[in-house]
């Protein structure tokens, strides 16, 4: 019987060389870098930073450090304020924004009453326009008001109805809706400046503006469209009869708005 040699369990086990502290475990799956510190995103993270190195702050610092870069920030902003400033009175001057801001004060029942008045104006009874402290309401208060709102939009709903009306005659171009538009501001203007020629000849002392002129005669453009839409629809019959009922319409109108106008100011003259 033979004897064998006692042998310890520990020495039978296979020991396994240590790591060096820089290799990683070979049974770990990913690496740890928690502690590594030569890497882009190590423990001194910066704020806001998201991991990633903050790379451009360096040149930032920089670049702010530099007195002369300072400077010309500083005449950079100086000169924006400066130029904005002199925008803002020049655009004042010409085109008094402040008050275009006045004629935009519409709402939706404003407008309904105003397209219904300009259509049937003939059991409106009064027709003065109201003031507040010498200063007349909100177009969204007194249907009386002039606006510059149903102007600009039945100026351009016009145009655009005439590039229907020339579509459906085979005749539409760009060039032809251009000359269209053209046209129709022409003739506003020329209408704006005899009216103005013709107070100023009388020597008629009035508050009425430019953009109140603009504005009542920009209302006609209501009635074309009209015309314009029972022409495409009916003909020329149609078309007639309704141009003539919307001219008829926008006479009466002016003359009662511009009678109801003096009758306010020959008060206000006496009072």
């Amino acid at each position: 019987m033979s004897e064998r040699p006692f042998s310890s369990p520990v020495a039978s086990k296979r020991r396994t060389p240590a790591s060096p502290p820089g290799m990683a475990d070979p049974h770990q799956l990913f690496d740890d870098t928690s502690s590594v510190q030569n890497r882009g995103y190590g423990a001194q993270r910066a704020p806001g930073s998201l991991g990633y190195p903050n790379t451009s702050a360096s040149a930032q610092a920089a670049f702010l450090a530099d007195p002369v870069s300072n400077m010309a920030m500083a005449y950079g902003s100086s000169l924006a304020a400066q130029g904005k400033e002199l925008v803002d009175k020049n655009i004042d001057r010409f085109i008094p924004v402040t008050k275009l801001k006045y004629y935009f004060a519409v709402d939706t029942v404003y407008v309904g009453k105003k397209l219904g008045l300009l259509v049937f104006p003939y059991l409106h009874q009064d027709w003065e326009v109201q003031y507040q402290q010498d200063t007349p309401v909100a177009p969204r208060f007194d249907v009386n008001a002039p606006d510059l709102y149903i102007p600009a939009m039945a100026f351009i709903t016009y145009i655009l109805v005439a590039g229907l009306a020339l579509g459906t005659q085979d005749r539409f171009s760009p060039d032809l809706l251009g000359l269209q538009a053209s046209s129709a501001l022409a003739w506003l203007a020329l209408e704006v400046l005899a009216i103005l020629l013709s107070l100023y000849l009388v020597t008629v002392n009035t508050d009425l503006t430019t953009i109140d002129l603009v504005a009542f005669l920009g209302y006609k453009y209501v009635g074309m469209i009209g015309g314009v839409l029972m022409g495409l629809l009916f003909g020329k019959t149609g078309y007639y009869l309704v141009l003539g009922w919307c001219c008829v319409s926008i006479f009466v109108f002016m003359v009662s708005w511009g009678s109801g106008w003096v009758r306010l100011r020959t008060q206000a003259s006496w009072t």
